[in-house]
């Protein structure tokens, strides 16, 4: 790299010692040793040649033992620092910020990650307290759930999975982050070592598009309340209006066909068929203003309107719709809203029975419990497909989710135990109206 002669130092056990005639050479001359000493011990003073021999022999051995084994503690002491500066240099040039501390939560390592998220030099905060990273609001707690983590034994976890993490930059700003922990004992001493990330930027965007998404909710459920007056308004026109203009229709041409020539059948069939006519617009009209919006449910309330619906939803699609309702007064002072979203969400689900399901029973049930209003609607058709969950297109659930989320609950759709599909929605009764992103 730079043109000088590296100076390295191999191990003799990972050199010599790999090769079977150095191997076997080492042994047949320990076996000359051992052979030689025997023979010294025997002999004893009687060789002194032999014996001095022996014991040079063995100082040359033991000497070579020891240089061995000076030479591996050097080459285990290169390679350890060798590692450790390897280690050093990935941790300073990590992109998260990597913190670590002492048992007395003192900082023993700082990398430059974490220099420049939190605006300090590491030999300034290199032996201070941790406290000095955190927002005052939070020191106090900090050590207990730190000391907690030492005692669960768990070797690392991340920090925070519920709520926002929060650190102190060096001009007093605070700024979210997120961070896992670890927990590693060395010499009999512990240390933590904290690895976060600055995600106030990704915070900033969340919170932007939780904004986002709450102005859209409110916008919608706006829309939803004008479309709902409209509807109401023009269905109170065809009632009040129409109908009256038509009643008085029926009664103009009741009295004409009184007073109708006999014996003029041209005159009579034609009569005969206006009155038809008039009564088929009657009802018609009468449809058309249920559906945009059963009068009932204002004057009656949601128990009579939803009973209606599931009659009249039977006799039009001819499956049979059976319905239960709680006992009387359940609903007693159910905010308009509430009523107008359960029953909206009731007359989409049967609307979806009768063009989808291909059922021949429906089952509804509507109740309360612990402040809580509950719809259930289930057929035995072959049911909704994932698939059909996650179109585009599905436009009718996703406004009766909105509803219900808006109120404050919830709408689940999946497949019933008899095959068919089940529509569950919870509202909480006396909940006033709120976005959740």
């Amino acid at each position: 790299m730079n043109g000088r002669k590296t100076d390295t130092l191999t191990s003799v056990k990972h050199s010599l010692f790999r090769r079977p005639v150095t191997i076997a050479a080492g042994a047949a001359s320990l076996g000359a040793l051992l052979v030689f000493n025997v023979l010294a011990a025997l002999r004893g003073l009687d060789s002194p040649w032999l014996l001095g021999t022996a014991i040079v022999a063995d100082i040359i051995a033991v000497g070579a033992g020891v240089l061995i084994a000076a030479r591996e503690v050097m080459v285990a002491d290169r390679r350890t620092n060798a590692a450790q500066a390897r280690l050093a240099v990935i941790v300073d040039s990590a992109m998260d910020a990597v913190i670590t501390v002492d048992q007395e939560q003192k900082i023993v390592l700082f990398n430059r990650s974490a220099e420049q998220v939190f605006g300090l030099r590491r030999e300034v905060v290199l032996g201070a307290p941790l406290d000095r990273l955190l927002p005052a609001r939070f020191r106090g707690a900090h050590g207990g759930h730190i000391a907690s983590f030492g005692k669960t034994g768990v070797t690392s976890r991340r920090m925070g999975d519920v709520t926002t993490l929060w650190a102190l930059r060096a001009d007093g700003s605070e700024f979210p982050i997120e961070a896992s922990i670890s927990q590693a004992s060395e010499g009999g001493a512990t240390y933590y070592t904290v690895i976060l990330r600055d995600i106030t930027t990704r915070k900033r965007s969340e919170d932007e598009l939780k904004r986002s998404q709450q102005d859209l909710r409110e916008l919608s459920a706006r829309v939803l309340e004008a479309r709902e007056e409209e509807k109401t308004r023009i269905a109170r026109e065809l009632h009040d209006e129409l109908g009256q203009l038509l009643t008085a229709l029926k009664m103009d041409l009741a009295w004409l066909r009184e007073r109708l020539p006999a014996g003029d059948a041209e005159i009579a069939a034609k009569a005969e068929q206006m009155h038809e006519m008039l009564e088929q617009t009657v009802s018609s009209t009468r449809r058309i203003a249920a559906d945009l919006r059963p009068l009932m449910l204002d004057d009656l309330g949601l128990a009579d309107a939803a009973n209606w619906l599931v009659q009249d939803f039977s006799q039009r699609s001819g499956i049979r719709c059976d319905i239960q309702i709680a006992g009387d007064g359940a609903f007693d002072g159910l905010e308009g809203n509430i009523a107008t979203a359960v029953y909206r969400a009731l007359q989409e689900s049967l609307t979806n029975v009768a063009r989808h399901a291909g059922a021949k029973n429906a089952w509804v049930v509507l109740g309360t419990e612990n402040g809580t209003l509950h719809l259930e609607v289930e057929d035995d058709g072959h049911g909704i497909s994932v698939e059909d969950l996650a179109k585009g297109r599905s436009l009718g659930l996703k406004g009766m989710r909105e509803r219900m989320v808006y109120l404050g609950g919830s709408l689940e759709v999946a497949r019933a135990p008899r095959g068919g599909t089940r529509l569950r929605a919870r509202v909480p009764v006396q909940a006033a109206p709120r976005s959740q992103a």
